[in-house]
């Protein structure tokens, strides 16, 4: 069975509207629907935006029998020469860049216990997207320092879930996929305007695409 956790309800209802729901529960205090789309046994996690609700999300989806974590949504492109509004990326490694015990491991930013690496791998499934590594942090904001440290990390995205799924997921030794497009990119205005103008184009562009991405699971 997949497991999509998907934070916002605007993303939720690409698959929704695609779904045979069988039933719905409450699980880790996000609801849970239970169903069939694309020819695939599917449990759909709503799990509202930001890294502790991705968390509850991720472990509703392998509570209820995932065997693949899949999150797809829009988010911010960091440079606009690789991200491009409407554009649809497949994930290859995430970091937390709000994430920082530097100070007292001496590791880089967003390097989580236990990790020696600060990027998490994630499943990357036969998609003909290009690959790009996301930054994962409780912020939605157009803060140049922020910006500063995703470039120095390596990233290309932003978000404020698929991170910290794909610790949950690599803890539980389930695989994880991640699907974004993009909604805003920095240095092109204000993040927020260009979010709320680019948002249903971002989305179109998802759904168009979503009977391959399960198509590749």
């Amino acid at each position: 069975m997949i497991g999509c956790v998907i934070a916002m309800d605007s993303e939720a209802e690409l698959l929704l509207d695609q779904m045979e729901i069988e039933k719905s529960q409450t699980l880790y205090g996000k609801s849970v629907h239970f169903g069939r789309a694309f020819g695939k046994d599917i449990a759909l996690v709503l799990s509202a935006e930001g890294k502790v609700n991705a968390a509850a999300g991720a472990c509703a989806a392998i509570a209820a029998g995932a065997d693949v974590v899949l999150n797809f949504g829009v988010a911010g492109g960091l440079k606009p020469e690789n991200t491009a509004v409407g554009e649809v990326y497949l994930i290859e490694r995430a970091v937390q860049y709000d994430f920082d015990l530097k100070q007292l491991s001496g590791k880089e930013v967003g390097t989580l216990p236990g990790e020696e690496e600060n990027f998490l791998p994630l499943f990357c499934p036969p998609l003909p997207y290009p690959r790009r590594t996301l930054g994962t942090g409780d912020r939605f904001d157009d803060s140049p320092a922020d910006h500063a440290l995703l470039l120095r990390l390596g990233c290309d995205i932003r978000e404020m879930e698929a991170g910290a799924m794909a610790q949950v997921c690599r803890n539980a030794g389930v695989p994880f996929v991640s699907v974004k497009a993009i909604s805003d990119v920095y240095g092109s205005g204000s993040t927020t305007k260009q979010f709320r103008e680019n948002c249903a184009r971002a989305l179109a562009s998802l759904q168009a695409r979503l009977g391959e991405i399960f198509a590749s699971l």
